[in-house]
Parts: C-alpha cells; sequence; structure tokens
C-alpha cells in the first residue's frame, strides 16, 4: 500500500554532513560519509489483516463541542485551508482531514479503547510496534475511520539511536513523549499498552522503585529542535534534589588539592531551587587556560548570576599556570581528569575507614571533601579525634600527600564546600582525538573502546558521579561525522541515562562578534527541576568557511530563513587587530606598550582592564600604564623566514606566488620544468615539497597571508606556516600569540605562560570567549526560571561592548 499520513509527518531526517572545515585536519582528513542523527525514514504505519474489525463505539460527540474542541477538522469546504509543518524555514504542507463527527470509543478487534489510551500500532514488517497516545477519534468526510496519534520514541528512534556495546545504560522499558501528531486508520491499532508517567530523579535506584508495573514509563518530552530532552513539567509531582543532597568537591581557597565527594541520590527541592542561592559554583574540565569558564562567568553576570569557577582540572601545566595567573581564586589541579576522578572515589573510602563522616553521612552514603593548606595546628586538630591521641601512619599519609583533612582548619568559617549540593555547574571539552582524519587506525566500529576517546568516558563519569546540577559539554564537529556520530549520540544517551535533560547544539564563533568561522558542538544538561538552558541565537553575520548543507538543521543554532533579524555585519580581521604594534619575527618581549588608540569598537572594548569587565569587578585596578601581553609570533626559522619574506603583501598571496610554480587548469600546481628549481640561501628548495604536494596540490594554503577584509576558518593549536594561511597581512611573520587571541575573544589583559608554542596551543585550543559568554547567559536565564520551552533565544547584547560591567 501507498504511504499514510503518519509517513508523511513525521519529523524529518537531519542528516550530519562532512563539513567542508570544521577543523585542521579537514583538507587532509579521509571523508566520512554523512550520517542522519535522526532516523531517515519516518513512522510507517500499516494495517492489520484483512479481517481486522475496526469501528467506533457509543455516541458521537455533540456537532458543537467537537467543533470547539477540534475545529480544523469542521472548517467550511471553501475555507478549509492546509496546515503547515515547518522546519527551520523549510514547509511541508498537507490538507487537514476533515470530519464528519468524532467519537470517545472505538472497537478494535474485540478490544474497546477509550480517548487518550496508549497502544501499539501496527509498524512496518520486520520492525517493532510502535507507541502512541490516542488523541482523537474520527470519521473523515469520506467515510473512512481515523484516529490522530501523539507518538512515543523510543531511545532507539531518537537521536541517541543504536548504541551498540552501550546500549545497556538505557532502559528498554522507558519511552520519550513527542509532540509530533499525525491521523492513521483506526484498523492500525493493534493493543493497549500500560505506559506509566513518573518522576524523573538522578537517584536511578529510587526512581527504579516509584515506578509503577507497567509496560512502558516515561519521564521526558523529546523535541526535534536541537534534539532536546526535556522535563515533562515541573509541578508538584517531579521529584527534585533537595540544595543539600548533590555530592560535592571541598576545597579551602589558597589550596591547590581539591578533593570531593559523591552521594547516592537527589531528593526534593523547590523548582530552580539553583536561583536562591547567592553563588554558583562551576567545575571547569579539560579547562585548557580557561576560556570557557571564564566567558559563562562573564555571560552569567549579565543576568545577574554570580558564576564562580573554584575548580578547574587540566592535564597540560602550562595551561593551568595560565588559568591559575587570571583567577587566583580558583583550585587548579594538574592532573588527568580519570586521576582527579579517582581521587574523588578513594577519598570516600577514606573518609569512612578514618571515620570522617558522621551516622548520617554514613547512612546516606554521602562523602565530602576539603582541601586545605598543612598547618601545625591542622595536626593537632586531626590529632585530638583520634583515640589514642597519636595519629596512624595511614592518616599521617592522607593528610602529608594529599593535604586534605576534616573540619574547618584554618577556621575561616566560609561556606566552603563541605556539604553536599555545592557543585552547581561542570564544563568541559573532553578530548576525542580518535576521530581525527589524522588517525589512521581510528576504530569506527567500537570508537570508545580507543583511549584516544576514553576522556568523553571519564567526563561522563565524573558527571555521573558529582550529579551537578547544569552540564556543559563542547567538541568539534567530527563527533557528529565519525562512525555514524556514535560519539556525540553516546554523550546525549549517557545524560539522559543519568536522568538529566539535555539539548544538542552547533554553534559557530563567528556569529557571535570574532573574525572566524569555528563551528563546535555544545551539549546542555540539566537537573530535571531545572529550566534546561537555551542556545543563544547569532548577533552577527558570518561569513562560512566551508558549505554547512541543510542537513545540520535540527541543530545548527541560527535564525529560520524567514524568520527577521538584525544582525550586526560580520567581523574581519581589521577590525580585531588592525590597532596592533609592529613585531618583528624575533620579537622576545611579552610585554611592549599598545603605541596607538584603538581604530574600532572592538579593540576599545577589548582593550579594558580586567577591573572593567563584568564579572571582574572585584579585580585590582592596574596601577600601571596598560601593557600589551603576548604580542608574540611564533620564531620562523631562516628558511622559513626567506620564503615569508618572498610572499606578496596582498590578498590571496600564498606559495603560488612564488618563483618556478605553475597552476594547471585544474587549479593542481606543479613544479615549472623550464626554470631552475629557486633555492634560499642554505640551499633548500624555495617552494618545498610539502607545499607542492599538500591536498594533492589543489591546496591554496601553504605560505598563505590572511588580509584585512577576511575571516578565517578556525583559530589552530599551531603557527607554522607550512599548511595554512597565517601570515600576517603586511608583516614578514606569522600572527602573534595575541593577534589569535583576539580573534578567539580573549581580553587584552589575559595573560598566558609557557613557551611560545604553549601558548599558542592555549589560544587554539579555548572555546571562543564570546560563545562561552553567550551560553553563560542562557545558563544565567535558566537559573533564574526566565528560560521558557524554547530551544533558543535572543542576546540583548553583543560581544564585545558585553564586556563592560
Amino acid at each position: 500500500m501507498g504511504k499514510t499520513r503518519s509517513e508523511k509527518r513525521k519529523a524529518k531526517a537531519a542528516e550530519l554532513p562532512d563539513p567542508a572545515e570544521m577543523s585542521e585536519a579537514s583538507e587532509m582528513a579521509e571523508e566520512d560519509a554523512p550520517i542522519a542523527l535522526v532516523p531517515s525514514e519516518p513512522k510507517k504505519t500499516k494495517r492489520n489483516d484483512a479481517d481486522s474489525e475496526a469501528s467506533f463505539r457509543g455516541k458521537p460527540f455533540p456537532q458543537i463541542e467537537a467543533a470547539e474542541r477540534w475545529p480544523n477538522r469542521y472548517k467550511p469546504k471553501s475555507s478549509a485551508k492546509k496546515r503547515e509543518a515547518s522546519k527551520e524555514g523549510e514547509s511541508e504542507k498537507e490538507e487537514v482531514l476533515q470530519a464528519n463527527c468524532h467519537y470517545s470509543q472505538a472497537l478494535v478487534d474485540g478490544v474497546l479503547f477509550n480517548l487518550y489510551d496508549d497502544a501499539y500500532v501496527k509498524a512496518e514488517d520486520g520492525k517493532p510496534n510502535y507507541v502512541a497516545r490516542i488523541v482523537e477519534f474520527f470519521e473523515a468526510t469520506d467515510g473512512d475511520l481515523y484516529f490522530a496519534a501523539q507518538w512515543f520514541y523510543r531511545a532507539e528512534d531518537t537521536a541517541i539511536k543504536d548504541l551498540r556495546d552501550h546500549a545497556h545504560i538505557l532502559d528498554k522499558r522507558r519511552v520519550f513523549l513527542s509532540e509530533i501528531k499525525d491521523d492513521n486508520p483506526l484498523d492500525c491499532i493493534v493493543s493497549k499498552v500500560k505506559i506509566a508517567k513518573v518522576s524523573p530523579n538522578l537517584d536511578l535506584e529510587a526512581k527504579k522503585k516509584s515506578i509503577p508495573p507497567c509496560d512502558l514509563y516515561y519521564d521526558m518530552k523529546y523535541t526535534l529542535p536541537n534534539l532536546t530532552f526535556s522535563s515533562i513539567e515541573t509541578g508538584p509531582e517531579i521529584s527534585r534534589p533537595d540544595s543539600d543532597t548533590s555530592s560535592t568537591i571541598s576545597s579551602e581557597s589558597g589550596s591547590n588539592n581539591v578533593v570531593s565527594d559523591s552521594n547516592t541520590g537527589i531528593g526534593e527541592v523547590n523548582k530552580n531551587a539553583s536561583s536562591k542561592k547567592p553563588e554558583m559554583t562551576l567545575l571547569d574540565l579539560y579547562s585548557g587556560c580557561g576560556a570557557m569558564s571564564t566567558g559563562l562567568c562573564v555571560g552569567a553576570s549579565l543576568t545577574g548570576v554570580k558564576l564562580v569557577t573554584r575548580w578547574a582540572v587540566d592535564f597540560n601545566s602550562h595551561a593551568c599556570k595560565s588559568l591559575k595567573l587570571n583567577h587566583p581564586e580558583t583550585e587548579v589541579r594538574n592532573e588527568p581528569a580519570e586521576d582527579f576522578l579517582s581521587l574523588l572515589k578513594d577519598w570516600e573510602k577514606l573518609c569512612k575507614e578514618f571515620k570522617l563522616l558522621g551516622p548520617e553521612q554514613f547512612e546516606e552514603q554521602d562523602s565530602y571533601l576539603e582541601s586545605v593548606e598543612a598547618e601545625d595546628d591542622n595536626k593537632e586538630e586531626i590529632e585530638s579525634d583520634s583515640e589514642d591521641g597519636s595519629i596512624s601512619s595511614e592518616e599521617f599519609e592522607v593528610q602529608e600527600m594529599l593535604e586534605v583533612c576534616h573540619g574547618d582548619p584554618n577556621n575561616v568559617k566560609k561556606p566552603g564546600l563541605y556539604f553536599k549540593g555545592d557543585v552547581d555547574f561542570i564544563c568541559g571539552g573532553p578530548p576525542c582525538q580518535g576521530v581525527s582524519g589524522f588517525n589512521r587506525f581510528r576504530n569506527k566500529d567500537a570508537p570508545l573502546d580507543d583511549k584516544k576517546n576514553s576522556q568523553l568516558l571519564v567526563f561522563m563519569n565524573i558527571i555521573e558521579y558529582l550529579k551537578p546540577r547544569y552540564v556543559l559539554m563542547e567538541n568539534v564537529v567530527d563527533i557528529l561525522k565519525f562512525s555514524e556520530a556514535f560519539l556525540g549520540r553516546y554523550a546525549l544517551g549517557r545524560l539522559v541515562s543519568m536522568n538529566y535533560q539535555a539539548r544538542l547544539g552547533m554553534m559557530a564563533a563567528g556569529s557571535y562578534g570574532v573574525p572566524q568561522f569555528r563551528m563546535r558542538v555544545f551539549l546542555w544538561g540539566a537537573h530535571p527541576s531545572e529550566k534546561l538552558p537555551q542556545y543563544p541565537l547569532p548577533t552577527h553575520e558570518v561569513v562560512e568557511r566551508g558549505v554547512v548543507p541543510t542537513e545540520f538543521e535540527e541543530i545548527l543554532v541560527g535564525y529560520n530563513r524567514n524568520q527577521q533579524r538584525q544582525l550586526k555585519d560580520a567581523l574581519v580581521i581589521k577590525d580585531a587587530i588592525s590597532d596592533l604594534p609592529k613585531v618583528a619575527n624575533d620579537e622576545r618581549h611579552d610585554e611592549i606598550p599598545y603605541e596607538t588608540e584603538p581604530h574600532t569598537d572592538f579593540q576599545k572594548y577589548i582593550r579594558l582592564d580586567r577591573s572593567e569587565v563584568a564579572g571582574f569587578k572585584n579585580s585590582a585596578e592596574s596601577p600601571k600604564k596598560p601593557m600589551l601581553h603576548d604580542h608574540r609570533p611564533l620564531h620562523l626559522n631562516d628558511d622559513d623566514f626567506e620564503r615569508v619574506c618572498r610572499i606578496p603583501k596582498r590578498k590571496g598571496a600564498n606559495f603560488r606566488d612564488l618563483p618556478g610554480v605553475l597552476v594547471g587548469p585544474d587549479n593542481t600546481v606543479s613544479l615549472d620544468p623550464s626554470v631552475e628549481r629557486v633555492k634560499v640561501t642554505s640551499g633548500k628548495p624555495l617552494v618545498p615539497d610539502y607545499a607542492i604536494n599538500f591536498v594533492h596540490g589543489k591546496s591554496t594554503k601553504p605560505f598563505g597571508r590572511v588580509w584585512w577584509d577576511e575571516t578565517i576558518a578556525t583559530v589552530v593549536t599551531r603557527a607554522e606556516p607550512h599548511n595554512q594561511v597565517i601570515i600576517h597581512p603586511e608583516q614578514d611573520r606569522v600572527l602573534t600569540i595575541r593577534e589569535l587571541a583576539r580573534l578567539q575573544g580573549f581580553p587584552d589583559f589575559y595573560k598566558l605562560c609557557g613557551p611560545i608554542k604553549e601558548r599558542y596551543i592555549q589560544v587554539g585550543n579555548a572555546v571562543a570567549v564570546p560563545v562561552g559568554i553567550a551560553l553563560g547567559y542562557t545558563f544565567g536565564l535558566a537559573c533564574k526560571g526566565l528560560s521558557d520551552d524554547q530551544p533558543l533565544t535572543t542576546l540583548p547584547f553583543q560581544f564585545p561592548d558585553c564586556l563592560l560591567s
């Protein structure tokens, strides 16, 4: 038989393609096939056997009542209109079935169904029956009998799809209510199904006990815009955690050791309990130099929410020093995230072994952790608690090696993280290097078995252990490209399996006020009692670097084609860096004077003193004349410097402008055989073989100059000009650390530590600061209960004007 109406009205698939320019590996990476985030085929209902009996029972609804309840079904023929189901500017028009009458009951194969019963609906051959709620029974004007279905989704029907060996993390009985409704022949109904509505709860064991006898259950709804899993309501029946019952990390300002503890569950709290807290605390995992957490804190402050980065964890010691230099109030741990997680778990065991937890904490299986400086008077405090007045060797080891102890040893009487519920927000970008096209040995069949992708597991394990109220994960678009988007789907599924609300989006940094494209994936998570943060709509036009096909429409954060919008012009490189003083290839100074006044508004605001920036109000104003930091380029070797000096100072110039290079009709370069190959002073070729052969001779990137009226695709972690456009428009050097930092939105006061190459890495790995600010703003709205159910919201400010407090 032909397609039913459910086929036509089910949500369109959103396929994720190969982005042309999503990472520095894009040109060298092998192309992966685009994949669908949601099933590419809509649900196809099927009629039951020919001898199936289906009819309505009882009297129809009175005509007036039916017309009031379902007005679209009772329009005069002359004025009957088509219903539009629009998605991101595209619309699919279908005529709404007109009705003769509506009923409240139907008999299908001897079973009586009532309006709003849940039922299995016949699927196509070889597929499990679909699950639906019956929201209408009606006889169409042609005499056919129909029911309108509101669909439930199984996890495999959503963006989570099949998690292969990790499918066990999701309960097979759990379904998600959708907003998709369509009409189906009455005889498609198969049987009744008992679906229970339960209260969402981060305490999985408590949730299991609350599920009544049923076939299936649901506690969330699933909507296609930005692939959102969200709480159905925030009324009294939803179980919420008490603000004193989530796990914590404890610390004391001034200590470099952060320890933590977890609890087993979440009790009940008031709606948006976080909005009542004077301060929200943030743990930044894989923090780098702190760009994302800095942006989040600034953005949250614009809503009146005080978000403070209390802890940060990163393996790179230079990045940790940069973060600590700019955020002295933050406890920074220079260690792998898995070691940090092990410490959290081991500390609970130590607390129990040495009876550092009271009876109530043992009952609740809670733990807490306090990080302090080791002082002599602290030792006496512990000693007084031991039975024999002495310190055991094991306890001494805990104190001396971990520098942790019980109580308030410094007697500061500050509200440190001594109780549950203080880890409010965890953000981080777990590296997934196993998806890189540079990796020839990528494990496509089991990506999580690849050690290079293991940090995604660690990140989610920390979330599960600490149970924060909010989660934000950032990553490269390749996680939605490699191995049928398995890593992205796993991250989404893992949050949902922990009963977090979740929402997926892709944002281009250039849309928020910097001259680079830089597309990244962001995954929001929120406790079921909290408002799920939205994604901020763009504030600026953006110059797309590479094509963003329509398959991205489900999660790409942007305006619909038909939506009115007032966006500022896209920023270009001149807007960001034209005021910076000239420096040479061999510049050695970390601080130099500015020399000129700002030329643009961007430059004016990016130069603000830290004491003037929102979220940094308590910072001491710099007493001396402002200086420019990190305006140093990577020092090129003699050969590369000689090559750079030969590149013309004009738009589009690159190695192809050097003598001896031919460009064929297919845009492929080769050496001119009719002339002698030009050499640099060392005797090496002026045009290296790697430049000729890069991307099979078709690339224009090697030794390319950026130009004032252009943007860049993305700031990367290295500054060598061998296969990227990174030479200054008018100076014979690569772009400096500060110039790239400005393209990422770093304020000029943000200093970086470490060798030059390490500072480039910190800038290249960072989340663009204006993106962090925009997300921090929507986080603040959610904290205050001001977010609605829509996935997107507008920003009342633009970057960098918003920096001014």
